[in-house]
């Protein structure tokens, strides 16, 4: 038996918008980084990048669960001795950074790889609203609380 390997021209790639409107973060990146990897499609390869692309609109209307959105906290160093910050989500959106929010979930979810900081910088597009330049690549509307509903795998 062999093993085949896809190539690049055999990529069939597509985009997706979701609106992320009273939706869970959890709920959204794991998703999302489901789709990000590939892992919908029977050609999925965890070296090769198989997956689609991701417009996400609405960013700024996504929601938590329970109390997280004052007691989660987001940490990163500066690198100076006593340069440790911390953030909450309220904070991020009061600052018009609610992007960075579902970045930081769906980049938890993806392996920490080259492959994989790759397609979040090429895949993955995030808006504030529900204005975004990207009709020309003709993405497919996801209704993710049809979804979420049903409790369907794939999309």
């Amino acid at each position: 038996m062999k093993t085949t390997t896809l190539k690049k021209s055999e990529f069939n790639k597509a985009w997706h918008l979701l609106d992320a409107t009273d939706i869970s973060v959890g709920r959204l990146a794991s998703r999302v980084s489901l789709i990000l990897k590939g892992k919908n499609k029977p050609q999925y390869s965890p070296n090769l990048p198989v997956g689609d692309g991701v417009i996400i609109i609405n960013t700024d209307k996504v929601k938590f669960s329970g109390n997280k959105n004052t007691e989660k906290k987001y940490y990163k160093h500066t690198g100076h001795p006593g340069g440790i910050k911390e953030t909450t989500p309220d904070k991020l959106k009061e600052n018009n950074k609610s992007n960075d929010i579902i970045k930081k979930a769906i980049k938890g979810m993806l392996p920490n790889s080259p492959l994989f900081r790759d397609l979040i910088k090429n895949n993955l597009k995030l808006y504030n609203d529900s204005k975004h330049p990207h009709e020309s690549q003709n993405p497919k509307n996801i209704d993710f609380k049809y979804i979420n509903r049903k409790n369907e795998v794939n999309v």
